[in-house]
């Protein structure tokens, strides 16, 4: 049987089987899809809102970072009610405004008395401020006692306040309360703070250690570390500028001998079935800005050579190393066989300098792929080795016409003073937040550009390479609706305002450009000065699109304003939902323990967890982090049901199950992030966040998990072998969190 044949064989029995149990779940619940022995946990029906009594145990989201207590008034010193914060509807996993403040749907309980016993009121009436009371926006009503989903908040801190109100008077129009009380005019009943009100300035540590405010373009420290770039006008305390990493520093070049090659734009390669290609990764020298940098591409190219392969092909690709780290390539996301999944000590060995790989590729599902290194990736995959893979459908009308298509790679690097900032040699730095740069890149540049046409539509397949930076993209203002993810498409097109793409992620993208003009292509974010206790916006400009002042041709904007449905991923994904209410079947928690560092960090990670935000945008603690090495600290992946660790957990499954996963962030450490979760070697659909269902579904190798929050995942598992299951923030990973899971024939 040919590797499609089995593959498409092996797609059938699993969506049979999944309708089968998906009935017969529906009708009795007495069959598993899983025949493992882990409990099952509450299905998104059921869970518990992280207001609830004990929700600390049985909610999808941390109390501590999703609910706030309405505290009241004088006037009512009996009230009570709490605040909810859901994550709004959407195709992300939190919601984000186009300049990177969080977004979130307040879920507002009450237990008041009648409006009218305070005095000329008929209702009351909830609204969010800031904590200096302006600007002040108008939620919505809430009742005396009751549950509501009273509207959306997007302030960084923030306030929630309940007051008495008067309604309209009879007879107005329809409206007229609302536009009357655009701010409030009753007593005040109940408010709270936001979590993320808690954090507020370390005044104490600036009296005892000392804190200043490094001037713009300032370094931490000059020596063999060289300069480490300071974020401008953010609070550092100088005891931490004296400190260094446990490890030797090493930048590309140290001791090579071997050939450099000039780094050059990628080349695009289409390849049939049963093709071959020869892929090297060599040294390259590149300029970045006015500084000659070296670093790793293939062939010499970053990215690396962009393959195009149509649906269920299968290539060889010969590899041969020729730089100084021994290395291997991983083809992410695909559902190849095994042996050629690139993982040292699990699929192969390392292919050490000098020496060659043959690797078969197959590709069986149509999207956005990418290949880099599983070896010391946070050195390699970050000094240029990555490139993209594109497998197209077999359907000529998988995605609906566009004028041009753009592969677009996002990535940064970490520049100082004297080029790039040094990595660990014995061990990855950076192992608390990830190694972000200071200087992004776009398809190995720092300067994107894109000349179309008055009225173009491009279709924009994004891959963010980074090792730890989530970026949330736009093209100011210009129209995008999103239409596919890592592994294919989403079942209906949907208005979006910006991208959210985590380490690793994939997503398709269709922007219009209706008028002639610049279109900034941006990256928008909300920085956190920890020391201060403040967010601070951050904006990088990645690139621009030039629009002339010709009308392209043909006129698209018609099938632009369609919202189409897919019909290949709705009918692959229909057999399966009938088993999205089912029990959770497994479940992990992702953690961190820490030991051994420096006084003043810890001291200062004390302060901090008093708030962790939903994702950590950027890295503001530069030497904080820059110290941190899996010597003092660890990232955790915990089977709560064996308390089982890392590749201690021992998961076994069978070609067919079909397996409920809740990946859970825990909220009690002394820091936490985000953790974009990859599953090799299977695909999966993403249920839920933080408890609240998705509603428009894609197959994905990738999700992101908020701090303090949960993920629900439907995993099909088609695919024998053992393969990985591990966080793509590169430090995270060589700090320990990862995982093998077995799939039987």
């Amino acid at each position: 049987m040919t590797p499609g044949a089995r593959r498409s064989s092996e797609r059938g029995a699993i969506a049979a089987a999944a309708a089968a149990l998906g009935a017969a779940g529906a009708l009795g619940g007495a069959l598993w899809l899983w025949s493992g022995s882990a409990p099952p946990g509450m299905s998104p029906s059921e869970e518990a809102s992280p207001c609830a009594p004990g929700a600390e145990q049985e909610s999808a989201a941390s109390p501590d970072l999703y609910c706030m207590a309405l505290f009241p008034t004088p006037r009512v010193p009996d009230a009570t009610g709490t605040v909810e914060l859901r994550r709004p509807p959407g195709p992300f996993p939190m919601g984000v405004t186009p300049d990177g403040r969080l977004l979130y749907d307040a879920v507002i309980s009450t237990d008041l008395p009648a409006p009218s016993t305070l005095g000329p009121y008929d209702r009351y009436v909830a609204w969010a401020s800031t904590q200096v009371l302006w600007p002040i926006e108008r939620l919505g009503e809430v009742p005396a006692r009751g549950r509501v989903e009273a509207g959306q908040v997007a302030f960084n801190k923030f306030l929630i306040l309940v007051t008495a109100e008067s309604g309209a008077e009879s007879g107005a129009e329809p409206g007229a309360a609302e536009e009357a009380g655009a701010e409030p005019a009753g007593p005040y009943v109940l408010r709270a703070q936001s979590p993320s009100s808690r954090m507020q300035p370390a005044d104490f540590l600036e009296f005892a250690l000392g804190a200043s405010r490094t001037p713009p373009g300032g370094m931490a420290m000059d020596d063999a570390w060289g300069g480490v770039p300071m974020p401008e006008g953010v609070m550092m305390l100088p005891s931490l500028m004296e400190l260094r990493p446990d490890v030797q520093p090493w930048l590309p070049g140290d001791g090579w001998e071997g050939e450099i090659v000039d780094a050059r734009p990628r080349e695009v390669f289409e390849l049939a079935d049963g093709d071959s290609l020869a892929l090297d990764a060599v040294y390259v020298r590149r300029r970045i800005g006015s500084r000659e940098i070296l670093g790793y591409g293939f062939n010499g190219q970053i990215p690396g050579p962009l393959l195009w392969v149509p649906e269920d092909a299968t290539v060889t690709i010969d590899f041969t190393n020729r730089i100084d780290w021994p290395t291997a390539i991983h083809w992410h996301g695909l559902r190849l066989d095994n042996r050629f999944d690139g993982v040292p000590g699990l699929t192969q060995d390392v292919v050490a300098p000098g020496e060659s790989f043959r690797y078969t590729v197959y590709f069986p599902d149509p999207g956005l792929y990418w290949y880099h290194p599983h070896h010391r990736e946070d050195v390699q995959q970050d000094l240029g080795l990555a490139g993209n893979l594109m497998v197209r459908s077999e359907d000529p009308d998988y995605f609906s016409s566009v004028h041009r298509e753009e592969v677009v790679m996002l990535d940064d690097l970490l520049v100082g003073e004297h080029g790039v900032v040094p990595f660990g040699l014995e061990r990855a730095t950076h192992a608390l937040m990830g190694r972000f740069g200071n200087t992004m890149l776009v398809n190995g540049e720092p300067g994107y550009a894109l000349d179309v046409e008055r009225g173009s539509v491009v279709r924009f397949h994004f891959t963010n390479a980074s090792n730890t930076r989530t970026f949330n993209v736009s093209f100011g203002g210009a129209p995008m609706k999103l239409v596919g993810a890592d592994v294919g498409n989403f079942e209906r097109e949907e208005w979006i305002e910006s991208v959210i793409i985590a380490p690793a992620e994939r997503y398709i993208v269709h922007v219009a450009f209706p008028e002639s003009g610049s279109y900034p292509f941006l990256n928008r974010v909300q920085g956190i000065d920890h020391i201060g206790g403040s967010f601070f916006p951050e904006q990088d400009t990645l690139g621009v699109v030039r629009v002339g002042a010709a009308d392209a041709t043909p006129d698209l904007s018609a099938a632009f304003e369609a919202l189409r449905e897919n019909r290949r991923a709705r009918d692959e994904i229909a057999p399966y939902r009938p088993l999205f209410d089912r029990p959770v079947d497994l479940t992990l928690e992702l953690d961190m323990s820490t030991r051994g560092l420096p006084l003043v960090v810890e001291r200062l990670m004390q302060v901090d967890s008093a708030y962790f935000h939903p994702v950590e945008w950027s890295g503001t603690m530069p030497m904080m982090n820059l110290i941190s090495t899996p010597e003092n600290v660890s990232w955790t992946l915990r089977e709560p049901s064996t308390g089982l660790e890392n590749e201690a957990i021992r998961w076994n499954f069978r070609v067919g199950d079909v397996v409920k996963l809740r990946i859970r962030s825990r909220r009690e450490t002394l820091h936490q992030m985000q953790h974009p979760i990859h599953i090799h070697g299977q695909r999966f659909l993403v249920l839920a966040t933080n408890g609240v269902a998705h509603d428009n579904l894609a197959w994905k190798d990738m999700v992101v998990v908020p701090v303090g929050g949960s993920v629900d995942l439907l995993l099909e598992l088609s695919n024998p072998g053992r393969w990985m299951l591990h966080c793509h923030i590169a430090e995270h990973l060589e700090a320990g969190m990862q995982m093998v899971f077995t799939v039987e024939p």
